[in-house]
């Protein structure tokens, strides 16, 4: 609905009418751009509303939205915010959010108000001051993970795991020294050194497989906090250490081979090859 003269309510009121809309409940969408409002009224009363546009105009803070709950697309661009705190916290089915061409200066605050928006995949802050805040990308999209679109610009992979490593570098290296569900002793080799190969560790264990599942004597399971903070104060992991294991069965007979010879040993058991490498 276009709104064009009066307070928000009589606007909004008027298009209603026009558009032959009798109950608040049934409107959906409201469209007050472009109509140098400084303030709207609170909206509480359309408790349906999905989409709303409230740009171009003269906005310096958002209070019409506090009991409003189900808006998915918010397009708050081309106004004067100087705060979001607060505003919009509340609205965790938001998909779209523009913000841009604002005078948003404080990112942590305002990327706080959308902690609880994990449906949001397109968000637009560009030309606010806090967008030149150094490494102001990163940390926009670690803080909103649910990001496809940030400022107009496609979230990479790349993006995404550069941030992790970023504000989050202890976790990250334990990511990395896990492999197969163990936890894995990697030793610090300096990228691009002459013998990172040579030191490449391969190991082939040979074990007497008994039938039994009690690992408690390797150190290296994830749950050993022990292990886990030596790990750590190693420095950054490299790579990720793999583990493969499989049952070695050439030197068990067959039961055919156990009938037709009776000096074959029945005890004979498998045992297991683990191989471990980089």
């Amino acid at each position: 609905m276009d709104a064009e003269t009066g307070t928000t309510t009589q606007l909004i009121k008027l298009e209603m009418d026009a558009n032959g809309i009798r109950k608040d409940l049934d409107v959906t969408q409201i469209y007050l751009a472009q109509r140098n409002l400084e303030k709207v009224e609170s909206l509480g009363c359309y408790r349906h509303l999905n989409e709303l546009w409230l740009n171009g105009n003269k906005l310096r803070q958002v209070t019409c939205l506090r009991d409003n709950f189900q808006i998915s697309h918010l397009y708050l661009q081309d106004n004067e915010l100087v705060c979001i705190s607060k505003a919009i916290s509340h609205l965790s089915c938001l998909k779209v959010l523009m913000l841009h061409n604002n005078q948003l200066t404080k990112l942590g605050e305002t990327i706080n108000e959308m902690r609880n928006m994990q449906a949001l995949h397109t968000l637009n802050l560009y030309h606010n001051p806090l967008a030149q805040e150094k490494e102001y990308r990163l940390y926009v999209i670690f803080r909103v993970p649910s990001l496809e679109l940030l400022d107009r610009k496609e979230v990479q992979p790349s993006e995404r795991a550069k941030a992790f490593r970023r504000y989050k570098p202890d976790e990250q290296r334990q990511l990395d020294s896990v492999a197969f569900g163990r936890r894995c002793r990697v030793p610090s080799i300096p990228v691009g050194s002459s013998t990172e190969m040579d030191q490449l560790p391969v190991t082939a264990l040979t074990d007497s497989f008994s039938g039994s599942d009690d690992d408690s004597d390797l150190p290296n399971r994830i749950g050993d906090g022990e292990y886990a903070d030596n790990h750590l104060a190693e420095g950054p992991v490299k790579r990720s250490v793999m583990q493969y294991s499989h049952f070695d069965w050439s030197k068990v007979p067959r039961a055919e081979e156990r009938r037709l010879n009776s000096t074959c040993n029945v005890a004979d058991k498998a045992q297991i090859i683990t191989v471990r490498f980089r």
